[in-house]
């Protein structure tokens, strides 16, 4: 069965859910999980820059606090399922990050919030183009 489950998250109750839901497949199959934090990486974001956001550095740092915040989150509940586990906080690009940690995973669990309309057009869908372009399982849980 699932020996290795990958576990994005970016903090949200739609990541929490699909964390529990993920801890208890693990604690019943024995897998290990890792959970993913991706910091997109502001280098890819053109409009910020030291001359444009003075307090780049900063937004920087506060950026990994987040990131860190929900990993500790993640370990925490592992902790207290009884499930082994490891942490990553990585800067890239969401999607393509996240497909690349899988090659070395059985199952991939995600959360999506559901957006539809113009939130989707706006915000876009990592869990979308996960789903379509892993080579993985990937099991997609609603926040609603």
């Amino acid at each position: 069965m699932y020996k290795k489950i990958l576990m994005p998250t970016d903090g949200s109750a739609a990541s929490q859910k699909a964390i529990r839901e993920g801890l208890e497949l693990a604690r019943h199959t024995g897998a290990s999980v890792t959970f993913l934090y991706v910091l997109e990486s502001i280098s890819y974001s053109l409009w910020i820059s030291p001359e444009s956001v003075p307090y780049g550095l900063e937004l920087v740092e506060d950026l990994k606090r987040v990131g860190q915040e929900a990993l500790d989150r993640a370990a925490e509940l592992a902790r207290a399922a009884g499930v082994a586990y490891e942490t990553r906080l990585v800067e890239g690009r969401p999607v393509e990050v996240i497909l690349a940690e899988a090659r070395q995973h059985d199952l991939i669990v995600m959360g999506t919030h559901g957006r539809s309309g113009l939130d989707r057009f706006m915000l876009g869908s990592v869990t979308e183009a996960v789903l379509h372009r892993s080579d993985k399982p990937v099991l997609v849980l609603r926040s609603r």
